[in-house]
């Protein structure tokens, strides 16, 4: 009788590690997607950033007949607001007539 006691204990065993490896691998498969949607929603904000940058300097020089000549300028005039902790703007002008050269770039975290 004790020998039918030991394979069911033995088979308790092999549930458990079953069940915590099915465990882990929808806690892995959870953490996935959400680094998936955030990685999305990231790259939006950065499209949109890049949207609002275009759509606020060119508003500029159809209002003033220059482009703006600084992103100070454009925060301050024509409420540009983005998450600076997030994003790094290069703006660079050249000249009152040409358009400015933008580059943005995700800081890490």
């Amino acid at each position: 009788m004790a020998r039918f006691q030991y394979r069911k204990k033995k088979h308790v065993y092999r549930r458990f590690v079953l069940s915590a490896c099915v465990f882990a691998g929808i806690i892995a498969a959870f953490y996935q997607g959400t680094q998936s949607l955030s990685s999305g929603a990231e790259k939006r904000q950065r499209e949109s950033l890049e949207n609002a940058l275009i759509r606020g300097i060119t508003y500029c020089y159809t209002v003033e007949g220059a482009y703006p000549e600084s992103l100070d300028y454009l925060k301050e005039n024509y409420g540009l607001i983005y998450d600076e902790d997030l994003f790094f703007v290069d703006y660079k002008v050249e000249g009152s007539n040409i358009m400015p050269d933008i580059t943005i770039i995700e800081k890490g975290r």
